[in-house]
């Protein structure tokens, strides 16, 4: 449905509502003239602002009928200056107001560090307006200082980038090296194949003033013209006056893990070099703002220049003579001092890069360089202008590489590697060759025969690119090496968000108690320590990074990252929506950059995206595609909407829109509980959660992206389902249920089944639950979630009196806790908040897991090295610990019993 349609539909329905209220003497004011008084102050992430003038995306929220759709916006800095802004929607109330709305502008490096937002009837447009030319065969791009060509089709992604129409690169293409199976020890050696992106579609998505956005989308072909391999997807961003442009890169692995072994992937630019060798430079950047930084024919040997202080300005990039110029003695110098080719800085693990030179592919690479860990930027190019290319997470992403070649020709080729040929091959195969793995009993894996496959995962990766008319000084490299790597996003505060509000159920931090003060305590201590464990165990690599492992081996002192399903997270028990609502209450930047590399990982590697499992998430394992139990619990939008309405990321956007259908359409071909309930007489099977409930998210985010009521309806016909049926949300055996993807219906398997199952609370269904509720106003909704609140965990003679017969629904654990709050909050009966509290904090909960997030030291001998430990520390129990605490805060804080005899704990600070 369009959005034109949307309202067309709406029309009537808003007249009624009108009259209806002015029946009534209300002070009801129309929509269309509501304003929002006091302006939304945002702050920079991390509260420093960047060193660079820069383009700048993200989201805010409004109240629910605040603002109009046709609203423009206001946006001033701290001293007041009006700034230009661009908006668009990201997500609408359900009476049509804006709910999330997605904004950029372009924020001089002096405009400080607070900023003022306002919707209003006239925005501010930028002087020079972005110029998108769409053409038969191109689009052209002009930010008024860089000029871009983006061909509709062929090998190149770019066939030009000028800086005020000075050409920097004559061109771009992706590159993929494929290898047909692994290295050999000794004898013949598999054969590598060269392939190239081809275009196939490119969009233009957004189209100025402030920010245009083009996406790009096609294959990979070999040069024989013999297959198409590994689908990719490009997006690029340009921002009004700006010398950059973002390139968020996905790819998607298509093939087989068993034959096809990628051995390069990255994107080449050819860079123009039409200086004499002298005036070209090669700058690769270091660790902690170093810099490797050479002319590619340093002026240096036996003997000097008459000049002393040439070779000073040529290392610092400034222009020299002509060769012409110079004494014929110094001429001969010139001819005898070595000129240099060939130059890479290779990322080979995420505690050490070499950087190496050579003359020609005739000669050997010398050692130039060294360092722990590379920022990950390359420049290419002359005293006339050049190109730098910046990949974001560089040594958290190895084996990753920067490269430029043929610098001593008339066309130099820069090379950004995301997964370097000078590394290992991407092995993908599995971890063993059992056809049913481990066993869930022995290991807690649960693989099937043809279900632990990589077909279908993706990978998207973010280079920045800066067009130069120089050799730019290193401050403005280290800018940009600081813009590349932590992109700059202007936040709300948390308590404006809060107070909107949207997600659900959270708390701010609140220490005015002694209580509170040690929940708040056991918050902050829980982040740092896995903080720290993504570096003290090195959770990094391409397909790696982003996740967390699952449980702890305390006898190793390692986690189980072998032991079947306990090895990586892969969202199990939904530790993304721990850290999103650890900085929603916080605003913590450290939180942030966690959360958005686990959003990242998670929505693409653990999720396929192509073939007969697109829609499903991949359980837990020593693979991240390993587990046999592919679900919906794992792809659900519910994990990724938090990262989109923040930064307004449209690869994010499409993930929560893949699976709006896939998933929907995958349950039924791959039923979930095929391995525990025979077929029945509805094409699969689901239970209430964790399966019904992701695909409410899936709907519910669908519904206030888009405002068509059609996704609403597919929620409203579940619940209609559900409330027809005699227990409710416990209407069957494990709560499990018979469901038609076609029609959206559920069923009762057989009308005498009652039954529970825990995932569906621990894996985002109360979440989801309590932003849908008052989205929702459904009063059969209502009852039957408040039900399932109050029965969870219940005595069976509470049940009984409920549901006339004895049954177990859960069980009374800390996990859960938030359940019976939301029933106190909701009904105002206190014993209810009595028994959240008392669920959360009893002693049995804390015997075998940990009586608090203190770290200790542990080294002991046959350990790599020391590190700190938690004792009884797993993600499970850190995820729901931390989640309950903060939603039970936000529920039933004012009924905290302080006299716990916890709370007199000595507060020990973790490490930082």
């Amino acid at each position: 449905m369009s959005k034109n349609s949307f309202y067309q539909n709406k029309a009537w329905s808003i007249v009624i509502i009108l009259a209806h209220f002015i029946a009534f003497n209300s002070l009801f004011v129309p929509m269309v003239n509501a304003q929002v008084d006091t302006p939304v102050e945002l702050k920079w992430l991390g509260d420093e602002k960047p060193n660079i003038t820069t383009g700048v995306s993200w989201g805010v929220p409004f109240e629910k009928g605040t603002v109009p759709v046709d609203s423009d916006y206001s946006l001033k800095d701290s001293n007041g200056n009006s700034m230009m802004v661009q908006s668009w929607p990201l997500a609408y109330w359900p009476d049509g107001s804006m709910k999330w709305v997605g904004l950029s502008t372009v924020i001089e490096k002096g405009s400080g560090t607070t900023f003022q937002l306002q919707p209003t009837n006239n925005s501010n447009h930028p002087n020079e307006e972005i110029q998108v030319t769409e053409a038969e065969n191109v689009v052209l791009i002009n930010t008024g200082v860089l000029q871009c060509e983006i061909p509709r089709q062929g090998s190149k992604i770019i066939n030009s980038i000028k800086i005020n129409n000075l050409e920097v690169s004559s061109g771009g293409e992706l590159v993929c090296i494929l290898q047909d199976g692994p290295a050999q020890e000794f004898g013949a050696q598999p054969t590598k194949e060269k392939f190239i992106g081809n275009i196939e579609k490119v969009t233009v998505e957004q189209s100025g003033p402030v920010r245009s956005v083009v996406k790009i989308e096609g294959n990979h072909i070999s040069t024989s013209g013999n297959r198409e391999f590994l689908p990719f997807i490009i997006r690029m961003y340009f921002y009004s006056g700006q010398q950059t442009v973002k390139m968020v890169h996905t790819i998607i692995y298509d093939g087989d893990q068993n034959k096809d072994f990628i051995r390069g992937l990255g994107v080449v630019f050819d860079v123009p070099m039409d200086e004499e060798i002298q005036n070209r430079h090669i700058r690769f950047s270091g660790e902690d703002g170093g810099f490797w930084s050479e002319p590619i024919q340093p002026m240096v040997g036996r003997r000097q220049l008459a000049d002393k202080e040439m070779y000073a300005r040529q290392l610092r990039g400034e222009r020299v003579p002509q060769q012409e110029t110079f004494s014929e003695r110094e001429q001969s110098f010139l001819d005898h001092w070595a000129s240099w080719n060939d130059f890479k800085l290779f990322q080979g693990n995420a505690d050490g890069f070499s950087v190496r030179k050579r003359i020609n592919d005739q000669s050997a690479w010398i050692d130039a360089g060294a360092g722990g860990r590379s920022s990950g930027l390359v420049f290419a190019g002359d005293v006339s202008g050049g190109l730098a290319v910046c990949i974001r997470n560089f040594w958290q992403s190895f084996p990753a590489a920067l490269e430029v070649r043929d610098a001593k020709t008339e066309k130099a080729k820069l090379k950004a590697w995301f997964w370097s040929p000078d590394g290992p091959e991407m092995d993908m195969r599995h971890y063993d060759t059992l056809a049913w793995g481990h066993g869930l009993e022995a290991s807690y894996e649960d693989v099937q025969p043809g279900l632990s496959t990589p077909t279908g995962v993706a990978r998207t990766s973010e280079i920045l690119l800066f067009a130069s008319s120089d050799v730019p000084t290193i401050e403005t490299l280290n800018a940009l090496v600081e813009v590349g790597n932590d992109p700059p996003l202007l936040v709300a505060s948390p308590e404006y968000i809060h107070s909107i509000p949207v997600f659900g159920a959270w708390s701010l931090p609140d220490r005015s108690t002694k209580g509170k003060q040690w929940i708040e305590h056991q918050l902050d201590n829980a982040f740092k320590y896995y903080q720290l464990e993504v570096e003290q165990r090195k959770w990094y690599g391409y397909w790696d990074y982003g996740d967390v492992m699952h449980a702890y081996d305390e006898e190793r002192h390692v986690w189980k990252y072998d032991v079947g399903g306990y090895a990586w997270d892969n969202s199990e028990l939904v530790p993304n929506m721990w850290l999103w609502y650890s900085f929603l209450r916080s605003g913590s930047e450290d939180i942030f950059r966690m959360a958005e590399a686990m959003t990242r990982h998670t929505g693409e590697v653990d999720v396929y995206h192509l073939g007969r499992l697109a829609g499903l998430g991949s359980r837990h394992n020593v693979r991240h595609w390993g587990g046999g139990a592919k679900e919906v619990r794992i792809s659900q939008a519910a994990l990724s909407r938090f990262y989109y309405y923040l930064t307004s990321d449209e690869r994010t956007g499409d993930l929560m829109r893949e699976s709006v259908e896939a998933s929907n359409t995958a349950i039924g071909e791959l039923d979930p509980l095929r391995l525990i309930l025979d077929k029945s007489k509805y094409p699969t099977h689901a239970r209430m959660g964790p399966d019904w409930i992701a695909l409410v998210g899936n709907w519910m985010t669908e519904w206030e992206r888009t405002g068509d009521d059609q996704y609403r309806d597919r929620i409203l016909t579940g619940v209609n389902s559900l409330y027809e049926m005699p227990y409710g949300l416990f209407s069957g055996k494990g709560a499990a249920m018979g469901y038609d993807p076609a029609t959206f219906k559920l069923y009762q398997l057989d009308k005498n089944d009652i039954g529970y199952s825990h995932l569906s609370v621990l894996m985002g269904g109360p979440e989801i639950a309590f932003e849908l509720t008052p989205l929702l106003e459904n009063e059969k909704w209502d009852k039957l979630w408040l039900q399932f609140c109050k029965l969870y965990g219940q005595p069976a003679d509470v049940v009984e009196k409920e549901f006339g017969r004895r049954a177990k629904l859960g069980d009374p654990e800390l996990w859960y806790a938030r359940l019976p709050a939301y029933y106190a909050n909701s009904t105002g009966e206190a014993d209810w908040a009595v028994k959240a509290w008392s669920d959360f904090l009893k002693k049995s909960n804390w015997e075998n897991i940990y009586t608090h997030f203190n770290m200790e030291l542990v080294d002991e001998p046959g350990m790599l090295r020391p590190v700190y430990e938690v004792k009884g520390v797993s993600t499970n129990n850190t995820a729901q610990w931390c989640l309950n605490a903060i939603e039970l805060l936000g529920l039933v804080g004012d009924q905290l019993p302080e006299d716990h005899p916890l709370f007199s704990q000595k507060l020990n600070h973790s490490k930082n």
